[in-house]
């Protein structure tokens, strides 16, 4: 799960991490008057959406004059903003953050997140931040310096002050980046944080550090223990598919191809597409029905996967363990009958009545593609939109 910026900022504030002073609107006359409030002569009105990247497109404004924020947030609300980081569709701007305009002379690259090979939290920094990161991270990696935090130890005071030398941090500033880094840890754990990034970090004119901007991603896994960051979601800036997936407890991811899979089993679910990959064709989704799953589950499942208008034919892959093929093949037929089925549909079952599910589609009157393995299911798959 992602935050907008701004909320990733109230945490910051929370854990002691400065920021700019700012407001978020959702209209053009409430971000004029949070200017008016906020004072100075400068502003800078920044789009709210789940992706990087927006200066380069229009989603970051720096104006001088109370009527400009005003043009600015207009010119921002209803938009879809399309950056590298979102598909062509763009992403909605239904709220902008105005902020007070400070003098900056650095622009440096902070981040924390999780490093499944070493199995710690790892920080990532850098002298050379700003929008060009990942310009830097491609062409000039020795520039970008990680520290890996022991968990028994915690992160020490000798890390910091390693990344802040190798930042060309001097005086106070050595000490700020320490309290810096040390509440980003502890928020990282607290809020059981996937990714923590603060990019850039400046270093103002008057010499002190400030997180312009940030980031914050969270383990879903853990958002059950932490209703005040699941409040924080925002629906609008997800597929909508995946949101609804979630209803029903169904894990869903939109990919770009054409074959939509349904399978019980991440793993399984991986194999399927990879398979389908290997035949020549191109998955539409990852679904993972579950283990424990229901006729139920599995006809919003089908539901879902034909609501994509890229999807040409559907290929479900059921291996009963604890799940009967049975119940699948009844949630299937369920979900032909109320949606109505334009498309092909290959269906391989095996294990826990398997032949009770096979028979109960074969009864069914449907237009149904069975096949033995899945090897066969994938090359009918690929085979029946050629």
């Amino acid at each position: 799960m992602n935050l907008h910026e701004f909320q990733s900022k109230h945490l910051f504030a929370d854990y002691g991490i400065p920021i700019p002073t700012g407001v978020s609107a959702r209209t053009a006359d409430e971000a004029m008057k949070i200017a008016k409030t906020l004072g100075g002569t400068s502003w800078v009105v920044k789009a709210q959406v789940h992706a990087g990247g927006r200066g380069k497109v229009g989603g970051v404004k720096v104006v001088h004059t109370i009527e400009d924020v005003g043009f600015a947030a207009a010119g921002m609300f209803g938009k879809r903003l399309v950056t590298k980081q979102t598909s062509a569709e763009g992403l909605p701007i239904d709220i902008v953050l105005v902020e007070q305009v400070n003098s900056i002379a650095r622009e440096l690259y902070l981040s924390a997140l999780v490093d499944r090979a070493s199995e710690r939290v790892l920080f990532m920094a850098s002298a050379a931040g700003g929008m060009d990161i990942e310009e830097v991270a491609d062409k000039t990696p020795e520039k970008i310096l990680t520290v890996a935090v022991n968990p028994a130890a915690g992160l020490q005071p000798y890390q910091c002050r390693e990344v802040a030398f190798a930042m060309e941090l001097e005086g106070k500033q050595i000490s700020q980046l320490a309290a810096i880094m040390q509440n980003v840890y502890r928020l990282f754990l607290d809020k059981d944080a996937s990714q923590i990034e603060i990019n850039p970090l400046v270093v103002t004119g008057e010499g002190e550090l400030l997180a312009l901007d940030s980031k914050i991603n969270f383990d879903d896994n853990a958002l059950y223990s932490h209703f005040e960051i699941s409040e924080m979601r925002d629906p609008t800036q997800e597929d909508e598919k995946e949101t609804l997936a979630r209803q029903f407890d169904l894990n869903y991811i939109t990919l770009e191809g054409n074959i939509g899979c349904m399978v019980n089993g991440a793993g399984l679910a991986m194999a399927t597409m990879d398979l389908v990959k290997l035949k020549g064709g191109k998955p539409a989704n990852f679904l993972d029905v579950g283990g424990g799953t229901d006729a139920r589950k599995v006809a919003e499942a089908f539901k879902l996967i034909l609501s994509d208008k890229e999807v040409k034919a559907v290929l479900v892959n059921i291996f009963g363990g604890i799940v009967r093929c049975d119940v699948i093949a009844q949630g299937i037929m369920d979900a032909i009958k109320d949606v109505g089925v334009a498309v092909p549909v290959v269906v391989r079952l095996e294990g826990t009545n398997a032949e009770e599910g096979r028979s109960l589609l074969r009864n069914a009157g449907l237009d149904i593609i069975a096949a033995e393995n899945l090897e066969e299911a994938a090359l009918k798959a690929v085979a029946a939109i050629a």
